[in-house]
């Protein structure tokens, strides 16, 4: 761009991120869980973080509260992740649970720079 002002109109997104990445007890499951991932440390698990898209937050008390209803389905999708014979996860995926085994960061400016539409894939 050379210093030149794009002309094109920036799309900021009506979402907030939510970076999650694995803490100790998840380590800690993860080893116990499944046989073959003994040599995998924190760094490992961390390396590639899931970005979620959740309702707009503008407050840490926003965040908490959209948390609050969404972590289980977070919890469930970080665990699928690693290991999916659910008879291993934890029944309590509760947010107290939630702040344990993971550290999140919020984001709550998102800027769209790509010229494609968005387009969702089944999950």
């Amino acid at each position: 761009m050379n210093g030149v002002l794009r002309e094109e109109i920036v799309v900021t997104l009506n979402r907030s991120a939510l970076v999650v990445k694995p803490r100790q007890p998840f380590l800690e499951w993860l080893h116990a869980a499944d046989p073959t991932s003994g040599r995998l440390t924190l760094p490992d698990l961390s390396r590639e973080p899931t970005i979620y898209l959740i309702p707009e937050c503008d407050t840490p008390t926003d965040v908490e509260e959209v948390l609050q209803e969404l972590c289980d389905e977070i919890f469930c999708e970080q665990l699928a992740g690693w290991y999916t014979d659910t008879d291993t996860w934890p029944e309590d995926r509760s947010f107290d649970v939630f702040r344990r085994w993971f550290d999140y960061q919020h984001h709550s400016m998102l800027v769209d720079l790509c010229d494609e539409p968005l387009i969702g894939e089944p999950g």
